[in-house]
């Protein structure tokens, strides 16, 4: 079986249910799916789209540096939106948080996410 380091931090949401913030095994991360809420809280940061993906990455960021790496060492993220058309700023706001060369990715349209979210995100990290 393989050597499971669990991740966790004060600076992103807790988990939520069965499922921790990430999971390390040997240099591999898998980041779970962060929306954007608001750590100190746990309440939505802002109904606007764009103050969603900030948080989410704000979020992300979080997880990466408790494991003990940062967002470029992200090689691949899937982007959940309730609404592909605002799919523009995510680009925007994810070119203030990465450098090329920039991880594989998936933006996938869903119908519905936790809490009334617009925007989800996970991926996977190699230290």
């Amino acid at each position: 079986m393989a050597n499971k380091e669990i991740i966790a931090t004060d600076n992103a949401p807790a988990a939520i249910g069965t499922y921790s913030q990430a999971v390390k095994v040997d240099n591999t991360v898998y980041l779970s799916g962060q929306i954007p809420l608001v750590p100190s809280t746990m309440e939505m940061v802002s109904e606007d789209f764009e103050a969603q993906v900030v948080q989410v990455f704000d979020n992300l960021t979080a997880v990466t540096k408790a494991a003990g790496g940062n967002m470029n060492d992200i090689v691949k993220l899937n982007i959940f939106m309730t609404d592909l058309s605002n799919f523009a700023t995510v680009n925007d706001v994810m070119s203030r948080y990465f450098e090329q060369p920039y991880p594989a990715r998936a933006a996938i349209e869903v119908s519905a996410l936790p809490k009334g979210s617009q925007v989800e995100m996970d991926g996977v990290m190699v230290l």
